[in-house]
């Protein structure tokens, strides 16, 4: 049987290769449009909330060792529900802004849905601007214990970015959403 032009690949089975309590590596057998068969591996995670606090013209974000590219990284607060658990997209988004920075926001708004490595993985995420903020004690996850939060304004973060200080493909995709769907001023 021939897939269709709308899924050009067709899964004939799927199997859990490996497991953890943050992901899956899945390797499904596949059939692809001119009927040859093979095998497409990926990873298979949780979505993920990402959040832009914004606040006087400016940004908070978190600074964390990211330990797949030896390198500290500035982004935007983002985070997932432990042990592969999936749930309602802002309640995370507010957990997460909360655990990271301390911060609690009146007002949460999405902004739009994306995906941050089609080719390998499954994982998407959630983005939301979180505005009126109130300012508290972070609850950080052991895993968390070296993040650093801080304020940038507009310009700060816009020269971050063009430097290639932030490097975070879902924090430049969310600021290019938040660019194209935001109100200039």
């Amino acid at each position: 049987m021939r897939p269709d032009f709308e899924h050009p690949i067709r899964q004939i089975s799927t199997r859990v290769a490996y497991e953890s309590p943050y992901m899956r590596l899945r390797e499904d057998r596949i059939v692809r449009l001119d009927g040859s068969e093979g095998v497409y591996t990926y990873v298979d995670k949780p979505d993920f909330a990402l959040v832009i606090a914004v606040e006087d013209g400016g940004f908070h974000l978190v600074e964390q060792y990211r330990y797949p590219v030896r390198s500290r990284s500035w982004e935007f607060v983002q985070g997932s529900l432990p042990g592969l658990v999936v749930g309602d997209p802002e309640p995370l988004a507010r957990r997460e802004l909360r655990e990271e920075t301390g911060i609690t926001a009146g007002v949460m708004h999405h902004l739009g849905r994306l995906y941050c490595a089609t080719g390998m993985s499954s994982q998407g995420f959630d983005v939301f601007v979180a505005s009126e903020l109130s300012h508290g004690e972070a609850a950080r996850e052991v895993e968390e214990q070296d993040l650093r939060h801080r304020w940038f304004s507009r310009a700060e973060l816009e020269d971050m970015i063009r430097d290639g200080v932030i490097t975070d493909n879902s924090t430049l995709a969310a600021y290019t959403l938040f660019l194209l769907r935001t109100p200039p001023g």
